[in-house]
């Protein structure tokens, strides 16, 4: 890092070698399979707690939603209003289910009551939304990393995903949870320094701040209006209800963690931690997104200087004429992921620099590592030895393990390489998960509250569920000659739709079967 003072390089490298520091430490302790993946049970609530709201806190919340405030409003937060209720239902229902089960997997029950393939379709959704979640932060942390030192954001991934992998191989999920505690200190603290070196800053302080907001409409948190065809109140409400249910309730990082503490009540509690720190905390982000905002408005040289290095991005070859003309063009939201990035790297003095590099890589290396340990587990759990080899000894496990968790961390690099130029990081990771997750949630749902739905029903609403799904992507892509094919629903609410098509169709065909006289029912259970 070249163009960072020593003091700063010493920051970053204290911190980073004290996470692979964690890793060797919490590697004597880790012996089988059991201890990699739920550290035998031994973790107190409130680390947990942390850990889940570090997992939250990513590198999309920490660059993503600051851009996005920057770019729009303040919409995207409806998705943190949204979590107290999935929450509730979490703490109520899922919990108590996952332990009782005691199965590490969040998938294994889906073949108990319908069949292999409903396992295998949930196994292949989580890991490819952990593939597009990972290479989404990937990205977000190489791109505030490149306005820093210069370096190509492929070096970039490389060297922070090598110190990933090694931290998480060596130390497993106990690892992964006391890095998360630090690492949820250390980014919060460097979320409120950012924001009061903004406000301190700024002429006229927080008053102008307020006064450039409102003028822009910076605070608004969408219309109220019942209109799905464009990102509404009610649109961003139903996505982060469904999402988040599918985060707390479907998704191994999450279910993992469940078993990983002393009982079902601390389990609940460390839910409930994470939603009483994530909603604030990701408020301030917003509001560090409104008041980057309100600075470059203030200072427009500044923002002149932004606008010209995206221009710059997008035009390598061109000429400064072709590249000053692009620049003008360019709106808030064409920039929004680069100005946090450029007002560290212009106004952040050394020495606290290096605090919130470290604190964007704690952003960054708390999900991915979660990603890759639950990853893992999954493809160990429920494709390795559900399909190749069912008896393994503890070093087989274990070694298993070891190498999963390299693979997944190496796939999670290059789908963030392939990630690079898009225009927002937290856009293309909503649309992503909500494609991977909404058939998952959907399943799951049907599995848990529908007793009566056996696996032909299943099945057949989970492929009309897809069906729609595919549609719904797609649906941009269809010609113009056939628009009236065209969805016209907005993105987000491909996972709304998808998961209420699969568990209502669901009900519907065991409501239909029950009427039918002399019907089969095939069940799978233990």
């Amino acid at each position: 890092m070249k163009t960072l003072p020593i003091i700063d390089l010493l920051i970053i490298g204290i911190y980073l070698f004290s996470m692979i520091a964690v890793g060797i430490y919490f590697s004597r302790k880790t012996k089988n399979a059991t201890q990699f993946t739920t550290a035998s049970g031994r973790i107190p609530g409130w680390a947990i707690g942390m850990s889940l709201y570090a997992t939250f806190l990513s590198s999309n919340t920490f660059l993503g939603v600051p851009g996005k405030a920057f770019g729009s409003n303040w919409n995207s937060f409806v998705f943190s209003l949204s979590m107290p209720l999935a929450a509730w239902f979490a703490a109520r229902y899922f919990v108590p289910f996952y332990r009782q089960t005691g199965e590490v997997s969040a998938y294994t029950h889906l073949e108990h009551r319908f069949g292999p393939w409903a396992r295998t379709y949930a196994v292949v959704c989580f890991l490819l939304t952990q593939l597009a979640r990972m290479g989404s932060i990937f990205l977000g942390i190489a791109l505030s990393l490149q306005a820093l030192t210069g370096y190509p954001m492929q070096t970039i991934m490389i060297i922070v995903g090598t110190c990933i992998i090694v931290y998480t191989v060596l130390g497993g999920i106990e690892a992964v949870i006391w890095t998360e505690v630090v690492q949820g200190v250390v980014k919060t603290a460097g979320a409120l320094i950012i924001l009061g070196l903004v406000i301190h800053g700024m002429p006229g302080g927080i008053e102008r701040i307020v006064a450039i907001g409102q003028a822009d409409h910076k605070f608004s948190l969408g219309s109220f209006s019942p209109d799905f065809t464009q990102a509404t109140f009610w649109v961003v409400l139903l996505y982060g209800f469904f999402m988040n249910l599918n985060n707390f309730g479907m998704d191994q990082n999450y279910v993992q963690r469940y078993h990983t503490t002393t009982s079902t009540r601390e389990a609940t509690r460390s839910i409930w931690l994470c939603v009483y720190l994530y909603v604030p905390i990701s408020l301030i982000f917003f509001v560090i997104g409104s008041s980057l905002y309100g600075y470059y408005q203030a200072n427009p040289e500044l923002l002149h200087a932004v606008q010209m290095q995206v221009a710059a991005e997008r035009l390598p070859h061109g000429t400064p004429e072709a590249i000053q003309q692009l620049a003008t063009t360019l709106s808030a939201a064409d920039i929004g992921d680069k100005v946090m990035p450029n007002f560290m790297v212009t106004k952040v003095p050394t020495g606290l620099l290096g605090l919130i590099v470290a604190a964007i890589l704690s952003a960054a290396m708390s999900t991915i590592s979660s990603g890759m340990n639950a990853s893992a587990t999954v493809f160990s759990v429920d494709i390795y030895q559900r399909y190749v080899k069912k008896d393994l000894s503890a070093s087989q496990g274990l070694r298993l393990l070891y190498i999963a968790t390299t693979c997944f961390g190496l796939l999670g690099m290059a789908m963030g390489i392939a990630m690079i130029g898009v225009k927002s990081i937290l856009d293309v990771w909503w649309l992503l998960s909500g494609i991977f997750a909404g058939g998952m949630l959907g399943l799951f749902l049907l599995g848990i509250i529908s007793r009566r739905t056996r696996n032909p029903e299943a099945l057949t609403a989970t492929i009309i569920g897809l069906l729609v799904i595919i549609w719904m992507t797609f649906s941009p892509q269809i010609p113009a000659e056939y628009d009236f094919l065209r969805s016209r629903l907005q993105s987000n609410m491909i996972m709304v739709v998808g998961t209420l098509t699969i568990f209502l169709v669901g009900i519907l065909l065991s409501s239909l079967r029950r009427k039918t006289p002399n019907s089969v029912e095939v069940v799978y259970e233990r």
